[in-house]
């Protein structure tokens, strides 16, 4: 069986919550691969921008809504960010395991629209409203590294409740 934790904080800013991104992009490695989901506005960008910068990744990052799969390969690693929230029932095989199992990290927006897809063990970010200027942060570690790395992560006094 998988193993699995939970982990939670509360960001009080986009920059706070960019900077748990990019705290989180300093443990990443090749083959990572970062669920993202939750509210609509309430921060899927701005985490992936933190996690961008925090790869070396010095483009801008925007939302891949209509495009499905941006690939950024400028920065410490590459970064694959997709969003699937436009794809139908019965899509064609967009090859999402060659990037799940690449040389880079893969971030997937909407991840639970394609989850017969998705590899065993990820790291799942959930981000909700709050308040207006705070949100919730729910991350879910599956398997052995990705709890390792959230335990790491968590440690950090600006991610911890």
């Amino acid at each position: 069986m998988i193993k699995s934790e939970e982990f939670a904080f509360r960001s009080t800013s986009t920059k706070h919550t960019s900077e748990f991104a990019h705290h989180l992009a300093s443990l990443l490695a090749p083959g990572d691969v970062i669920l993202l989901e939750g509210d609509l506005g309430a921060g899927k960008t701005t985490f992936t921008k933190g996690l961008a910068k925090g790869l070396g990744i010095m483009r801008n990052v925007n939302s891949p809504t209509f495009t499905i799969i941006k690939e950024y390969r400028d920065g410490r690693l590459p970064l694959y960010h997709m969003d699937v929230y436009r794809l139908e029932e019965g899509f064609e095989d967009l090859g999402f395991d060659e990037y799940f199992d690449g040389d880079g990290v893969t971030v997937v927006e909407w991840a639970h629209l394609i989850k017969e897809q998705l590899p065993s063990e990820f790291i799942e970010v959930n981000i909700y409203h709050d308040t207006e200027e705070t949100r919730k942060i729910i991350v879910k570690a599956k398997g052995t590294r990705y709890t390792e790395i959230c335990k790491e992560l968590f440690k950090h006094e600006n991610f911890s409740n």
